[in-house]
């Protein structure tokens, strides 16, 4: 399993990524993005509405790590867009915060206020400016349906790298066609609330099944498979780049410790699948699919 994807800008990503919203949102994250680097993720996910940008900042110098070794993402928020300022501008403000030159990764948070004005164009045509002033090294969305992903085509002149979106098996149903539309177009697909189905929904229809699925890998390996890795090697299995949190040591080395978990075989993505397809429960962001 590979430890970086390749994304159509040609850069790499790396297929796991520590992210600053949920339970670090509007608190200082820079122990725990520390925490992170020390124990070999460099892949760190950010964004304006978490309002700790500083701290993520923060967190990055003070690990030492060389800026050269890690990939940043930030995210647009646009009702936090000033009137009159620009796309450009609202990115250098998070710059200015993180305190970093660029971004590895830029992306729209949110398609529905733009939605609603009818502009979703423009605010890509603001996004491929940041790209050609060399601000982000790659541009993209969160979460898109394919009729925001074909508003955003008919005109771009840059192809969105990446769409960030909650997927895990309670949501695969639904979010099936926009993978598969993503992936076909050229875009990767970001994952967010991957563990879902251990996190929130412990008792789903999902849990016999990864329990099953985790003790015949644990036979297999010869070393603990969680639930929860389960869960990420399915992500992988499907090319989805993981972003994921924690604050604690144990949980990241059991992340980062996913790639070495055997595949699922066939039998088991489809059980997974058809179990999920028993329960959809979406935790984020239920207006931009309206729901």
């Amino acid at each position: 399993m590979p430890k970086f994807f390749k994304l159509n800008t040609a850069a790499t990503i790396p297929w796991l990524g520590f992210g600053t919203g949920t339970a670090l949102y509007k608190k200082d994250a820079a122990d725990f993005v520390k925490l992170a680097i020390d124990n070999g993720v460099t892949h760190l996910d950010g964004a304006q509405i978490y309002d700790n940008e500083e701290s993520l900042g923060r967190g990055i110098a003070n690990s030492g790590k060389p800026r050269s070794e890690l990939f940043v993402t930030t995210k647009l928020y646009l009702p936090a867009l000033e009137p009159g300022e620009t796309i450009v501008e609202s990115l250098k403000k998070s710059l200015s915060k993180l305190k970093l030159d660029y971004v590895d990764l830029f992306l729209v948070h949110d398609p529905t206020p733009a939605r609603k004005k009818g502009n979703l164009a423009e605010v890509w045509e603001g996004m491929e400016e940041t790209y050609r002033l060399g601000l982000s090294k790659a541009i993209g969305v969160s979460n898109f349906q394919v009729k925001d992903l074909n508003t955003v085509l008919e005109n771009a002149k840059i192809v969105p790298a990446v769409n960030q979106i909650e997927l895990h098996p309670y949501v695969w149903k639904a979010a099936k066609p926009i993978v598969e539309f993503s992936q076909v177009k050229g875009i990767a697909i970001q994952s967010y609330g991957g563990q879902t189905p251990v996190a929130r929904v412990p008792d789903g229809p999902l849990s016999p099944v990864l329990k099953q699925i985790s003790e015949r890998l644990t036979q297999t390996r010869g070393k603990s498979v969680t639930p929860g890795q389960v869960l990420s090697k399915w992500l992988l299995q499907k090319d989805v780049i993981v972003i994921t949190t924690t604050s604690k040591v144990s949980r990241l080395q059991e992340y980062l410790d996913t790639e070495n978990v055997p595949d699922l075989t066939s039998e088991e993505i489809h059980a997974i699948e058809e179990a999920g397809e028993k329960l959809h429960k979406r935790i984020f962001m239920q207006h931009a699919f309206d729901e």
